[in-house]
């Protein structure tokens, strides 16, 4: 199963705890790369200056280019911790309906933090945010997401899901927003977008312990 990271060096911590989570539970094998905007220069032709808030804000969808338009993929951001078996995840490859694009917790809501979010970035409400977050992706059928394309395109555009019609949904469960949504013990995965419990005016945000507990289980010697 192909999973693509988010990552920005920032939060380098947190990618890697990300990871750390998926792979201590998963029951099949798993490839995770993370998208570090360094080592996309040849995909990637957008000025950093010109992109939002993370170095993966939209290097996120060049994950069909990546994958040269075969298979199927997972994208997520680092800031998560994955509380499930990931393969539940990729059964739905087998069983999701082959002519939709993507598959996405489609979230409606507005952002607790109306003018910034975390590391003091410009908080920008729109229709379909953070459904970009967690994307289950359908690679053959995401042709139009060129290197070109994603190197011009607006924010809005890529986020809004403007380049298909073709997206399908998956249960609230799979993204998890902490501090925007009512508390969810059943969440699959928790999504720190509003600032992770690695900073320290989030340390006690809901599934700090959580997120804390994997730190250390990564951490120790075997």
């Amino acid at each position: 199963m192909r999973i693509f990271i988010g990552y920005d060096p920032r939060e380098a911590v947190s990618y890697h705890v990300a990871c750390h989570s998926i792979l201590r539970r998963s029951s099949i094998p798993v490839e995770i790369t993370p998208l570090a905007l360094c080592n996309l220069t040849g995909d990637f032709k957008r000025d950093r200056e010109s992109l939002q808030s993370t170095d993966f804000s939209f290097t996120r969808f060049l994950v069909p280019h990546l994958c040269n338009y075969h298979g199927w993929a997972v994208f997520m951001d680092c800031d998560m911790l994955v509380r499930t078996d990931i393969a539940e995840l990729g059964k739905m490859c087998n069983l999701a309906n082959f002519y939709n694009s993507v598959y996405v917790v489609k979230h409606d809501y507005i952002p607790v933090d109306k003018d910034t979010k975390f590391l003091g970035e410009k908080q920008t409400p729109y229709q379909k945010k953070n459904w970009s977050s967690v994307m289950l992706l359908n690679n053959q059928r995401c042709r139009g997401l060129t290197s070109e394309y994603v190197s011009k395109a607006s924010g809005l555009d890529l986020h809004q899901f403007k380049w298909t019609n073709q997206i399908g949904e998956l249960s609230k469960e799979w993204n998890h927003l902490v501090g925007e949504q009512e508390p969810n013990p059943e969440a699959k995965i928790v999504h720190f977008t509003r600032g992770g419990p690695w900073f320290k005016e989030y340390k006690d945000c809901e599934f700090s312990k959580e997120w804390f507990e994997e730190y250390e289980n990564m951490s120790k010697p075997l």
